[in-house]
C-alpha cells in the first residue's frame, strides 16, 4: 500500500476516479444498446460486435457490474438495473452445457442476495445451480469437467466449484461438500506445478481416471503458465479456502500468488503467456489486463486471509500497483470513442478474438477490485499527528530550554580518575 498520507489519497483520488469512469461507461452502454444484450468484448474499441460466444458464459458480468455499482453508491437505479439484467439469466441454473455457473450466479443472485434480495427467491436459484453444477463430476478422475469433452478439466473451474461448496453448506449435503472438495484436490494435484504456475487444461483417460497430460486452447503451450489461468487459480483457491476451510487450498493460493508476484513486471501488468516468446504474433509484449484485474481482486481477498503480516502486505501493495497502473495507462479514457472501462484484455489470442480489447471478465473483476482496495485505502490506519508536548507542568524557571554539555565538552574518563 502506499506508504505516507499524501500516497494514499493520490492512490485513492485514482482509483475513485477510475470507479467513477467505470460507472459513465456502464450507463452509455445501457443507453445505447437493447436490454438483451449482454457485452462480451469489443472489436475496435466496440461493443456490439462481439462474434462466436460460445457457451454465454459471460452474460453475469454486465449485470454483476450493476450490482456492484448499486453496493458502493447506495443508489437504487443501479440496483433496479441489475436486477432486470440479471433475472433473465436464471433458467441458467439448469445449464448443463456449461462449467461456468460461478461466473453467471456469483457475480449477480449471490450479491443481490448481499445486498439484501429476498432470501426465498435467490437462494433456492444458488443451490440448484450448484446442484447442476455437481452434476459435471466425473467419479474416474474426481474432476469436474470442462464444457469442451468429459476428459476435459479447466483450472477455469476453480472460479466456479464455489456453487457446489454455496449449495453444500445451505443445505448441509455432505456430498455435494465432498465433490467440491476433490475437484479442487485434483486441481491442485494435476494443473498446479511446484513452482505455483499453473496448466489451462489437464486431459483424463475415461477407463481408468489417470491424468494423462497438461493441455491448453488459450495458453501458449500445454506446458506454458497463461496469466489468465493463473488468475482464475489465485483467486479460486482463496475462495475455496474461505468456503471449506481447508488449509492445502490456501497454500497453493499461496503458491500461485507467490509466482504471480516473482514473474510479473514490477508494474503489475501481467503478459498474456508467462513463457511466450519474446518476438511474433504471439508475443510476450502482448498484455492481458483482464488477468492482471482478476489477480488484483484475489490477491486482495488473499491479502485478508492469510495470517503473515508480511506476505499479506506484499499481496495488497502489488494489487493496488496493479490497479493504479491499469487505471493510469489502460483505463477506457485514454482511446477516443473506447466503449468498453478496461482496454488491453484478451479474449481468445489465437483465434484473434478480443486481442487488446475491453472483455467482460476484465471489466468486472476490474471494478471488483477497484472496491476492494478502496476499501483496504479507508480502513488503513492513519498516523496520529503529534505536536510538542505541552510546557504547562513546569515552572518558569525550567520553561526556558537549555542544552546539556556535548561529549566533547566533557572529560574522558581517564581524565576525570587522574584530577581525582
Amino acid at each position: 500500500m502506499p506508504s505516507t498520507m499524501h500516497d494514499r489519497e493520490a492512490a485513492r483520488e485514482t482509483l475513485l476516479d477510475a470507479f467513477d469512469f467505470a460507472q459513465d461507461q456502464v450507463s452509455a452502454l445501457l443507453e445505447k444498446y437493447p436490454a438483451d444484450y449482454y457485452p462480451m468484448y469489443t472489436v475496435g474499441g466496440k461493443f456490439g460486435q462481439d462474434r462466436k460466444r460460445w457457451t454465454h458464459w459471460c452474460d453475469g458480468f454486465y449485470p454483476g457490474l450493476m450490482f456492484i455499482f448499486a453496493e458502493v453508491t447506495g443508489e437504487d437505479e443501479w440496483l433496479e438495473k441489475a436486477i432486470s439484467y440479471a433475472t433473465p439469466l436464471e433458467d441458467r441454473q439448469y445449464d448443463r452445457a456449461v462449467h461456468d455457473l460461478g461466473f453467471i450466479f456469483h457475480s449477480t443472485y449471490l450479491r443481490w442476495l448481499e445486498l439484501g434480495g429476498p432470501a426465498e427467491r435467490i437462494q433456492p436459484v444458488l443451490i440448484q445451480a450448484g446442484k447442476t453444477m455437481a452434476m459435471r463430476f466425473m467419479e474416474k478422475g474426481q474432476y469436474l469437467r470442462s464444457f469442451v469433452e468429459p476428459a476435459s478439466l479447466f483450472i477455469d473451474i476453480m472460479m466456479n466449484v464455489g456453487t457446489i461448496f454455496h449449495a453444500g453448506t445451505e443445505t448441509h449435503d455432505i456430498d455435494l461438500l465432498d465433490i467440491a472438495h476433490r475437484h479442487c484436490l485434483t486441481s491442485r494435484r494435476v494443473l498446479v506445478r511446484g513452482d505455483g504456475s499453473t496448466s489451462h487444461e489437464a486431459i483424463f483417460d475415461l477407463q481408468t481416471g489417470e491424468a494423462l497430460r497438461q493441455s491448453t486452447h488459450q495458453g501458449y503451450r500445454g506446458d506454458s503458465c497463461w496469466s489468465r489461468g493463473l488468475a482464475w487459480s489465485l483467486y479460486g483457491f482463496t475462495r475455496s479456502y474461505i468456503q471449506s476451510g481447508q488449509v492445502e487450498f490456501l497454500e497453493t493460493a499461496m503458491a500461485n500468488a507467490d509466482y504471480y508476484l516473482e514473474n510479473t513486471p514490477a508494474d503489475g501488468v501481467t503478459p498474456w503467456d508467462y513463457d511466450a516468446p519474446e518476438e511474433g504474433p504471439l508475443a510476450k509484449s502482448q498484455v492481458d489486463t483482464s488477468a492482471c484485474a482478476i489477480a488484483a481482486s484475489g490477491l486482495l481477498d488473499l491479502a485478508d486471509t492469510v495470517t503473515d503480516r508480511t506476505k499479506a502486505r506484499a499481496y495488497r501493495d502489488f494489487a493496488v500497483t496493479s490497479l493504479l497502473t491499469l487505471s493510469e495507462k489502460y483505463l477506457g479514457d485514454k482511446t477516443p470513442g473506447f466503449e468498453g472501462i478496461l482496454n488491453g484484455g484478451v479474449y481468445h489470442i489465437h483465434k484473434n478474438l478480443g486481442v487488446h480489447e475491453a472483455v467482460m471478465f476484465g471489466e468486472y473483476f476490474f471494478v471488483e477490485a477497484l472496491q476492494k482496495a478502496l476499501e483496504a485505502l479507508d480502513g488503513e490506519p492513519i498516523p496520529r499527528q503529534l505536536i510538542p508536548y505541552p510546557e504547562d507542568s513546569l515552572p518558569a524557571s525550567a520553561k526556558k530550554w537549555a542544552d546539556g554539555p556535548t561529549e566533547e565538552d566533557l572529560p574522558a574518563p581517564a581524565e576525570e580518575a587522574a584530577n581525582g
